[in-house]
């Protein structure tokens, strides 16, 4: 298992507040990728046909996970603004396109990070979600774990589960957006 490096729990608010303030498609792609503690090569290939707004779900079709299985992400009220800052286009347009209008490159978020002079990984915002969902919270692990679309170890428990457990995500992920903008 290879460690990514994460910013740590304690630094996520004031690090947002730094991310809020720099401009560009990259930025917003990242902060989208930590509000949903999505894979960074899904945000940027999110389509606007894979948003609902008014449910407030992100669906990513199985062809784009790593798990090959459809994962329907829960957006948080702050992740809703994200996009709703976003310029909609046609459903099969970018969320978050490159310049060109072609596809944003992971090199375009890992540069915010270096802009921006911190010693993380746009993946390693996913391991910070996890240590706050585990250390800051009383949600149980999988509901975690789902969140992060990671599949099921047991295959006895992965027979039987059938939910996706979305409201409880939703909670979860609006408690994640408001522990990211909180100011101390």
């Amino acid at each position: 298992m290879v460690h990514h490096r994460a910013l740590p729990l304690d630094d996520i608010a004031a690090f947002m507040v730094r991310l809020r303030a720099a401009e560009g498609v990259g930025a917003r792609a990242l902060e989208f990728a930590i509000l949903t503690a999505a894979r960074s090569g899904e945000v940027r290939g999110a389509t606007w046909r894979e948003i609902d707004l008014d449910a407030r779900v992100w669906v990513i079709s199985a062809e784009r996970m790593k798990a090959a299985r459809e994962h329907r992400a829960p957006l948080s009220e702050a992740a809703v603004a994200v996009l709703r800052s976003m310029p909609s286009g046609r459903p099969d347009a970018y969320v978050f396109p490159a310049g060109h209008g072609g596809r944003l490159s992971d090199m375009t978020i890992s540069a915010v990070l270096r802009r921006l002079e911190v010693d993380a990984v746009p993946h390693g915002f996913r391991s910070t979600f996890r240590d706050w969902a585990a250390e800051r919270t009383s949600y149980p692990n999988e509901v975690a774990e789902m969140a992060l679309a990671h599949a099921v170890g047991n295959k006895v428990e992965a027979a039987y589960r059938r939910g996706d457990l979305f409201e409880k995500r939703l909670a979860m992920m609006d408690d994640w957006g408001r522990f990211c903008s909180k100011s101390d």
